[in-house]
């Protein structure tokens, strides 16, 4: 690379960078806590064994520690590279320009993730470079920045007059209201948010436990140092698609007899290729036979059954999930309650890339008598709001049964089962929580929530109630204080 055509803004960070690498180790001791911590968090929201492109890889061992299955890492810096390429053999780096269209042209795209740690407080041109970006990424493909609060400026610039932290050259002020604008105009839709390290520092254990059980408190969290952003690339921006997607609608039912026919005759044939799938629970009903019935009544439809091995609604969704054979999975809940007349609109959401995860929401318009009893109602609404908080993204109805995504995605949230762990009976936080880790986009489509017109209620208040109050405790460790 000919650093002499590069601005005297990139000169600075060029001879920073040069600086570094003469004394990298030292330097590195210096923030060995806020690095650790900082990583903590990067490998939480970046499963392992994804291609991943880090723009600014310093000495690449962030993106050696994400275990990509492909990384690779570019830099301004020929002295910085060739550290890197000495502790990280497997990686590939790139000397150049982040900023320049040749040098991500060349590169062999699409990745799975596309990190900017810090980077994009040194560009020229954030927009224009966000831009290029677009040529190297996937539906799929998730773009994660992060940067520092600006409330932190005189705090780092004290730091740094005492030696504690490397000199810098100029950064942009960027908050994230900034950072979000400038990844819509350059084409991506931000998923969400999240704010790490009020204490950047161990401080003799105090650093761990402010970090985890106060910095990520509402109101709090806004005075971290840290701040991250995840964005993916617009759906306006991708071509449509040549063909629709096959779709699997999975109705649980345990004891439903009543509504199986109903299920059926009400359900819109809403894409060529739709796959019925009764997963029944052992019900003392005739639900079984009565669906037997159903199959050979309406021959030219693709309706099946399974019978699950195991207890409880999550385990009926996963059984289902397993067997399904669609592109797209949809969950109606056996008594109807959701209409099924409006599945067409949660297809629609998911295949127009409107979002990825689709979750339907019972508390907007007027329900029926009956449909929800008041103290139901207000323990939802108060657990909407905390998992909306855990999650970062909005959930105004988590225990709605009908729940949408893609089986690749679904795929996807089975294989990372093992962190969150086989927790949930109700099927619900299984999902919500898994698309949350994969950093989802989530959309939700209000439904009109009917009262029951066969049998009973599977729900036990205080029980169900119960639970769900540990559910927000097991995701607070899970998401915030871990």
């Amino acid at each position: 690379m000919n650093t002499e055509n590069l601005s005297s803004h990139k000169q600075g960070i060029l001879k920073i960078s040069e600086q570094f690498a003469q004394n990298h180790e030292a330097w590195i001791e210096k923030k060995q806590y806020f690095n650790q911590e900082d990583l903590r968090y990067l490998r939480f929201l970046i499963p392992e064994g994804l291609r991943i492109l880090d723009l600014g890889c310093g000495l690449g061992d962030q993106l050696a520690e994400l275990k990509p299955s492909y990384g690779v890492g570019i830099d301004l810096s020929s002295a910085i590279l060739d550290i890197a390429r000495k502790k990280h053999p497997s990686l590939h780096f790139i000397e150049g320009d982040v900023e320049e269209a040749s040098v991500l042209a060349a590169l062999e795209g699409p990745f799975d993730i596309i990190l900017l740690s810090d980077t994009i407080g040194f560009l020229e041109d954030c927009q224009q470079t966000l831009e290029h970006l677009t040529k190297l990424c996937s539906p799929d493909t998730r773009v994660i920045i992060s940067y520092y609060g600006r409330a932190w400026d005189p705090l780092l610039k004290i730091a740094a007059s005492f030696n504690h932290l490397l000199p810098q050259s100029a950064h942009n002020y960027l908050t994230t209201f900034d950072m979000a604008n400038l990844l819509g105009l350059s084409g991506f839709e931000v998923i969400k948010r999240e704010w790490r390290q009020l204490l950047p520092k161990y401080s003799w254990g105090i650093g761990p436990i402010v970090n985890r059980y106060i910095a990520t408190l509402p109101g709090i969290r806004r005075f971290c140092l840290r701040n991250y952003m995840v964005a993916r690339f617009s759906p306006a921006a991708l071509p449509a698609l040549a063909k629709e997607p096959s779709a699997s609608v999975i109705i649980t039912c345990r004891n439903e007899k009543g509504n199986v026919e109903a299920a059926i005759q009400r359900l819109p044939r809403f894409c060529p290729d739709l796959e019925i799938l009764f997963v029944e629970g052992h019900s003392k009903d005739g639900t079984l036979d009565e669906i037997h019935r159903v199959i050979k009544a309406y021959p030219k439809l693709d309706i099946k059954v399974i019978v699950q091995t195991g207890i409880g609604k999550g385990d009926a969704v996963r059984a289902g999930f397993e067997k399904a054979s669609g592109d797209v999975l949809i969950i109606l809940d056996g008594d109807l309650t959701t209409p099924p007349e409006d599945m067409p609109k949660f297809y629609q959401a998911l295949v127009t890339g409107k979002g990825e995860f689709i979750n339907g929401s019972r508390l907007v318009y007027p329900m029926e008598n009956e449909a929800m009893q008041f103290l139901n109602y207000l323990a939802n609404t108060v657990f909407s709001w905390l998992f909306s908080y855990l999650l970062n993204q909005n959930f105004s109805d988590t225990l709605c049964g009908t729940k949408v995504l893609y089986k690749r995605h679904y795929q996807k949230v089975a294989d990372n089962r093992a962190y969150f762990g086989d927790f949930d009976p109700f099927g619900d936080f299984d999902l919500i929580f898994g698309a949350s880790k994969l950093n989802l986009k989530v959309i939700e489509i209000p439904v009109r929530y009917k009262a029951r017109t066969y049998g009973s209620t599977q729900i036990s208040r205080f029980t169900h109630g119960w639970l769900l109050l540990q559910m927000v405790v097991f995701a607070y460790r899970k998401l915030k204080a871990f």
